[in-house]
């Protein structure tokens, strides 16, 4: 089966060039296409009639396209009519739905958080529900895409829930009538200290640009307002001309912000900001880390390189990549790599070499002798190669093994979930902390529970055990082994109190979204965010500030890591 889909995922794509395409490639690529094109075609004949068991001619063509379009780069993905809405709602931000973040909690679909002021809250659906039947059909066992692709819908549509609810015996139906959602850009905004701004972007979908600038000059208006802070940690991107018009902000109308350059000439684009800048000498202070991709990258790449604010965090993505989508036959639609994107100094920050792949079929990042130096507008030095390099390097927040656990188990979101039953209100979120008598009620609460998890430390005892075995030396070290690992359990054991202020700090944001939604995250994070107390600290050193601007401070080559680090701790979103 590998070897036809093989043959599909060369030609099938073929056939969704158009005769256009084709009568603009060369002699030899037109040929090729034309040949493959009419192989296509007599094999899946062949295979329809004469293999043994029946095929879905749809499905396996389906596999090969995609397994073609994955020799490729990730972002060049084929969009069948089925995923064409969630596609749109990438660009613009809107779907049709009930408004609710779901996940899957063993083999049931449980809500997550209805969005503030969305169908699934007026309705009263609560985080923790547990949905068993959707319009009738039992949902137990079924997949997250089965259970998201049956809640969304045409607007005023509905759909019907069975829910059983925590703390409730029986399990109640709701009718939700679908509405259009449409998801913040900006789930808060507003003042972190007297004089210090701070906008938290999480998307450039449509009207991203328009969406900052009101939220900047609101800012203004109310506040005496001497920095500004713009937080893109976490955010993958979106539209290239949004990012675009945030620059536009805080700089000059007609400055070049990016370059588009692609194998097709229609492809190169210079984006140059086309309004009146709101504000030229705010100081800008731009978080970034690692999840920082895309669009985010060409705004806090743009601001470096025209040295119109400081980047502070963690290097960045490094995605250069431009797609479009483009339409194909029976309403599926591809979404394409068309050019690279190059930011005012002239560099690209794509990371990844996907056009040189490996035997073992992965990609390379690109190697450190071909990173090249560029010259910021006041002649600091910034590399290619490897995303934006902040000016001011933080380290990520990371998590210990136990948080991470009682986190990705589900332990931490079910407690919330008992503690909004028995608790109808709570202190707003900048003043709302988990008290030393609810951390030892979710201490109780997680007894006999599941919450296991090994340190780097048992894993590397585990090993030595494996070698030593097979080199015969284990008898021998057996009781000094033994005792090893009994002392290592008993440590965990005391892990519960060692990381405390982290698990009180993953608890208080999972309690605080169930009565104030995301923009009450945002604001209970602040508190003790680290990276928000250097991004202040940066724009409150004037001369520091002026002084990275200014080339002062060297900027460190990036150092870009062969593979992922193997880290005891672990970063949670």
């Amino acid at each position: 089966m590998k070897r036809i889909a093989a043959y599909i995922l060369l030609i099938f794509i073929c056939g969704s060039v158009s005769v256009r395409a084709y009568s603009q490639a060369p002699n030899q690529q037109g040929f090729e296409i034309m040949k493959n094109l009419d192989i296509y075609s007599n094999l899946i004949k062949e295979l329809n009639q004469d293999y043994v068991d029946e095929i879905n001619p749809g499905e396996l063509t389906e596999t090969g396209i995609e397994a073609m379009l994955e020799s490729l780069d990730p972002y060049t993905n084929f969009i069948p009519e089925s995923q064409v809405e969630d596609y749109k709602f990438i660009t613009t931000g809107q779907y049709g739905g009930i408004g609710s973040l779901i996940h899957q909690q063993g083999d049931f679909i449980v809500i997550s958080e209805p969005y503030e002021n969305s169908p699934a809250e007026k309705s009263g659906l609560k985080a923790g529900d547990k949905i068993l039947e959707v319009n009738g059909k039992q949902a137990k066992g079924k997949s997250y895409d089965d259970v998201s692709a049956i809640l969304k819908g045409q607007a005023g549509t509905t759909v019907n829930l069975l829910v059983q609810r925590d703390g409730e015996a029986k399990p109640f139906e709701k009718t939700i009538t679908r509405e259009n959602i449409k998801i913040d850009n900006i789930p808060y905004y507003g003042m972190v200290d007297a004089t210090t701004g701070y906008i938290k972007l999480t998307g450039f979908t449509q009207n991203a640009g328009k969406e900052v600038k009101q939220a900047f000059l609101k800012l203004k208006e109310g506040n005496t307002l001497k920095g500004i802070i713009i937080d893109l940690r976490g955010n993958g991107g979106g539209l290239l001309n949004e990012a675009v018009d945030i620059a536009n902000i805080f700089v000059e109308r007609g400055q070049e912000i990016v370059i588009t350059k692609g194998k097709m000439a229609d492809k190169n684009h210079t984006h140059l900001t086309m309004n009146p800048p709101a504000d030229l000498a705010m100081p800008v202070v731009v978080l970034v880390d690692r999840s920082s991709a895309s669009a985010s990258e060409i705004l806090a790449g743009s601001l470096q390189d025209l040295d119109r604010g400081v980047i502070v965090g963690q290097r960045t993505f490094g995605k250069g990549l431009v797609q479009n989508v483009v339409p194909l036959s029976y309403n599926a639609q591809m979404k394409i790599t068309v050019a690279k994107y190059y930011i005012p100094s002239g560099r690209c920050i794509q990371a990844i070499d996907y056009e040189h792949k490996k035997k073992d079929g992965s990609f390379g990042k690109i190697p450190d002798s071909l990173i090249r130096a560029f010259k910021t507008k006041n002649g600091r030095s910034v590399y290619d190669g490897g995303g934006i390099n902040p000016d001011v390097v933080t380290k990520p927040r990371k998590f210990s093994n136990v948080a991470t656990s009682l986190y990705g188990k589900y332990l931490i979101f079910d407690y919330a979930t008992q503690y909004a039953r028995m608790h109808p209100t709570i202190p707003p979120p900048d003043v709302f902390e988990i008290s030393d008598s609810t951390y030892d009620g979710f201490i109780a609460f997680i007894q006999g529970k599941d919450y296991t998890y090994k340190t780097k430390s048992e894993r590397a005892l585990e090993d030595l055990k494996n070698v030593a075995l097979k080199e015969n030396y284990f008898d021998a070290m057996k009781e000094e082994y033994e005792h090893l690992k009994t002392r290592m359990e008993q440590d965990k054991q005391s892990d519960l109190k060692k990381y405390s202020d982290q698990i009180k700090e993953l608890l208080k944001m999972e309690v605080v979204t169930r009565y104030y939604f995301q923009k009450g995250k945002v604001i209970a994070a602040l508190k003790h965010d680290p990276e928000i107390s250097d991004a202040i600290a940066t724009l409150q050193d004037s001369e520091k500030y002026a002084g990275i601007l200014a080339g002062k401070y060297v900027q460190p080559k990036p150092e870009i890591p062969a593979k992922a680090e193997d880290d005891d701790e672990n970063p949670v979103d």
